[in-house]
This record gives structure tokens, C-alpha cells and sequence, in this order.
């Protein structure tokens, strides 16, 4: 049969509907299709009280993303589903959950769990199935050692970081002597390992130094002998539960030093509320973050977090979460679900998140500044360093 000009334009012309067509219908069945993404959260175990705020920032970007008609996936807009598990505070269930999400469950994309241990856990298993994840809460110096490839980590509160940047602040408050008491998990102790050289070497005398387990439940003598000492500031290298029992027994026992460092707990909105806002008052905890105009969606983030909860977001771990749903979301967009593509990309690019702009060497991002912020009238703004301060540095007045 031979074949005319026109009915051979008309044959292409056929073909390519056709095409255009399937591709169509392919798109709307994706569309259709939810977009599974899966993580675990110690739901249960010694760390559930820690992991609220992630999980209440994670909750609000899907309410957001699906009412937008979801997550843009390549150009296709696909409902997010999570699929989650309670790892029960333990990083080897973690592990187990993990490799569940990726092989029996296929989700896909995965979210980060609660936590420094328990991302360490899971780095070869994403290493293993090749699976790229945007971690949040974690910071070790361990983190460097990790295979770089499937595992980023946003955050600038990295020990080492820590020891010196905080040593520096309290050179700037004529500090000349502190008392530094650590729980024995890994973050505090490894805080406590880089802090205690940097402050010898700046000449602050180290009068009490001390640490205790992560199920203490008090700390009378510890504290007692800190107060006998009469330093000028007591660094609490805490996690959530003891920030509290140390918030108030220091209260207790009249531990009235103007300079109060608390490592992990007081930039949640748990810890005025258990401790009493006048007691919150002052203290100065880790987080780089705080709702500034200069970072795009940081205030609309702070005001939907805020109405949906009720209460403030933590300044450090809400804001690690939503830093890592942007990258991800930014990435997805653009590479849709090649995980190929989705490593190069967060390799390589430099993201704008509600923490201003983060760029990652390896698994760290090398751009954020290590930062500390402090309770005043009822907010946290940050006071370290001063070049992205939100006011100076205020004297605790009692508890």
C-alpha cells in the first residue's frame, strides 16, 4: 500500500495523539497514585517526649502540600501518604524499620527519624539500597564519617562547633569560671568532650565537672556542689527530660548564676510549661533558627505551625524538619522520584530554606552558622553569633 503526503501527515499526526494521549493518562493515573513517603519516630521509649515537634512539623507540611493538590513530583502534583512506625526510642528497631520502608513497603521517598543515633544507624541502609534521605535532628562531629551520597545533615549544631562558639560567648560575658554537668547520651558527652579544652584554653576556670545517666531523677547533690562553687556560669548539657529536672532543682537550691546554658530542651515549647515562663526566662539552649523576614517563609512557617498547634515550634528541631521537607520538596520537583538525580541535586545545589541558604560538602551543610538563642519576655531570639543576632545577650535574674 503506498503511502500519500497527506496520509502520511495524517498517519504521524494519529501516532503522536495517540502518544500524547497515553502520556496524558499516564500523568492522571500518576496524579492519582498517592506519593508514599516513610519514616519512624520514637513514639514510645525514653525519647518520645523529644520527638513532638518533629512530628508536628511533618504533619503540617503534608496539610499544606495536600491542600495544594499535593506534592509536585516532576511536574505531577501527587497526595502525600506517610507510612510510619514507632521505633521505640531504639536505633536498631530503626534499622529494621528502615529496611521494611524500602524493600517490603516501597515507599517512595523517606523522611528522617528522631535524632543523632538513630540517623547514624540508618546511613548504610540507605547507603545499601542506594535510597537518598535529607536528614534533620542530628549533629556529631561522627556525622563527618559518614559515606557521603544518601544522607545530608542541615544542621550547624555540631559539637566542635559548640564548644568554641560557646566558649566565645561567654569570653564576651567576662565568664571566669563555669560548672559543666552532661548527660551520658552521645550529643551531650561529645559536646562536653569539645567544650571543656576550649574552655581552658580561654582561661575559664573549669570548677565542677561532672556527668550523670539519662534516666536520672535527681540532681540535689550535683547541684549543691555547683552552688558551693560559685561560678559564674553552669552549662547543663541536658536532653529534654533532664532539662527539666535541672530547671527545676536549680530553682530549688537558689542556683542563681546570670549566664544558664541548657544544651537540649529549652527551644521547645514543653519546656516553659513545665518549668513556669519566669523560669524559662534567660536560659540560652543550641538553635540557629528564629522567624526573621530575611528568611523566605520563616514567619509563614512560625504562623501556621502556631495556629495549627497552638503553640511556638521548637527552634531547633521544627525548623531542621522543615529545612529538610523544603530540600526534599525543591529536589522532587525538579528530578522527580530518580533517585540518580535526586542524590546528584542535593549534592551539588545550594537550597533557600526558612534557615536562609544551605549548601552541603559532603553530608554537612557548610553555610549556617552555629548559633545559641535565649528566652526573653516569652520568645527566643538569637544572641550568638552577632552577626545574625536578634538581640544582645540578657543576665538571668534568678528562676
Amino acid at each position: 500500500m503506498k503511502f500519500s503526503f497527506s496520509n502520511r501527515r495524517a498517519f504521524v499526526g494519529g501516532i503522536t495523539a495517540a502518544l500524547l494521549a497515553l502520556t496524558a493518562g499516564m500523568a492522571a493515573a500518576q496524579a492519582d497514585k498517592p506519593l508514599r513517603i516513610g519514616f519512624s519516630m520514637a513514639r514510645t521509649g525514653m525519647l518520645a517526649n523529644a520527638t513532638p515537634s518533629q512530628m508536628n512539623t511533618y504533619e503540617l507540611w503534608r496539610e499544606q502540600t495536600n491542600a495544594k493538590g499535593g506534592m509536585d513530583v516532576g511536574g505531577v502534583r501527587r497526595k502525600v501518604e506517610f507510612v510510619v512506625f514507632d521505633d521505640q526510642s531504639k536505633p536498631e528497631q530503626a534499622v529494621r524499620i528502615y529496611e521494611k520502608l524500602i524493600t517490603d513497603d516501597k515507599v517512595d521517598l523517606l523522611l528522617a527519624p528522631w535524632g543523632t543515633p538513630f540517623h547514624l544507624a540508618i546511613a548504610p541502609v540507605l547507603e545499601k539500597f542506594k535510597f537518598p534521605m535529607v536528614g534533620n535532628t542530628a549533629a556529631s562531629v561522627a556525622l563527618r564519617q559518614v559515606k557521603p551520597g544518601y544522607i545530608w545533615f542541615p544542621t550547624s549544631a555540631i559539637p566542635d562547633r559548640i564548644g568554641a562558639e560557646l566558649t566565645a560567648m561567654l569570653k564576651t560575658q567576662n565568664v571566669k569560671s563555669v560548672a559543666v554537668l552532661s548527660n551520658v547520651l552521645p550529643f551531650t558527652k561529645e559536646i562536653k568532650n569539645f567544650l571543656e579544652p576550649e574552655l581552658k584554653k580561654a582561661g575559664i576556670e573549669i570548677k565542677v565537672s561532672t556527668e550523670y545517666p539519662p534516666d536520672i531523677s535527681d540532681m540535689t547533690s550535683t547541684l549543691t556542689q555547683i552552688k558551693q562553687a560559685n561560678v559564674d556560669a553552669v552549662l547543663a548539657l541536658a536532653y529534654p527530660g533532664d532539662s527539666v529536672l535541672y530547671a527545676k532543682q536549680a530553682k530549688e537550691l537558689g542556683l542563681n548564676q546570670p549566664f544558664q546554658f541548657v544544651a537540649i530542651g529549652p527551644s521547645d515549647a514543653f519546656f516553659p510549661k513545665a518549668v513556669g515562663a519566669a523560669s524559662a526566662e534567660g536560659v540560652v539552649t543550641i538553635a540557629h533558627w528564629s522567624p526573621r523576614a530575611e528568611w523566605k517563609g520563616s514567619q509563614a512557617f512560625y504562623d501556621a505551625y502556631v495556629k495549627k498547634f497552638g503553640e511556638d515550634p521548637d527552634y531547633l528541631n521544627s525548623a531542621l524538619a522543615w529545612m529538610s521537607l523544603e530540600i526534599l520538596e525543591t529536589t522532587v520537583a525538579k528530578t522527580g522520584l530518580d533517585k540518580v538525580k535526586m542524590r546528584n541535586m542535593i549534592s551539588s545545589s545550594t537550597f533557600d530554606t526558612i534557615n536562609g541558604k544551605v549548601k552541603f560538602e559532603g553530608v554537612q551543610n557548610v553555610i549556617t552558622p552555629t548559633a545559641f538563642v535565649q528566652t526573653q519576655k516569652g520568645k527566643l531570639q538569637l544572641v550568638w553569633p552577632a552577626s545574625m543576632a536578634s538581640s544582645k545577650f540578657e543576665a538571668k535574674k534568678g528562676w
